[in-house]
């Protein structure tokens, strides 16, 4: 669901679900930083509204990091993007966002100003479910990663596990 949100690959899982992961290496960290590169050349609008390079302000520094994320639903009415943290709670951008939920992201060729909200689990999982359904082989290789099982997009047991590893965020317009 996500792409370049973390820095690294899932190597194993400890006994309360938490991702360990080691940073990637070679072609898959600069395949994973990719998008972040077309924005930073000014070329996100070539992502349309599939992925979002989010500003956020560092919890401990107080700078300014961009990252890219991949969408898992736009709201058009309400301008409310949702995604995922792919790599669960360490995520420095999901950390970061928690501890100050205003950001700005760049998406399709705008610039918004936005307030993160971490969405209860019952909103969650309506999420990964309807994502399931419109993007079953992307579910399935999701699942097979974090999961180390090919879990199908129906099963609700699978999508309660997943929100319980991999927290949802929507981004809610906000004025500057």
């Amino acid at each position: 669901m996500l792409v370049t949100g973390g820095y690294g690959q899932v190597t194993a899982m400890d006994s309360r679900s938490r991702l360990r992961r080691a940073r990637p290496q070679g072609c898959l960290r600069a395949a994973l930083r990719l998008p972040l590169w077309l924005y930073r050349l000014r070329l996100g609008w070539l992502l349309g509204r599939r992925f979002l390079m989010l500003a956020h302000t560092g919890r401990r520094t107080g700078r300014t990091y961009r990252t890219v994320l991949e969408v898992v639903r736009y709201d058009a009415r309400a301008g409310t993007y949702v995604v995922v943290s792919a790599w669960g709670e360490q995520a420095d951008w999901y950390r970061n966002v928690r501890w100050t939920p205003q950001v700005t992201l760049r998406v399709a060729g705008r610039h918004l100003y936005a307030r993160a909200v971490v969405l209860p689990p019952s909103v969650a999982l309506r999420e990964v479910r309807s994502y399931a359904r419109r993007h079953p082989v992307a579910y399935r290789m999701l699942t097979q990663l974090l999961l180390a099982a090919p879990l199908v997009p129906g099963d609700q047991a699978t999508g309660r596990q997943l929100i319980g590893m991999l927290p949802v965020v929507a981004f809610v317009p906000r004025e500057r």
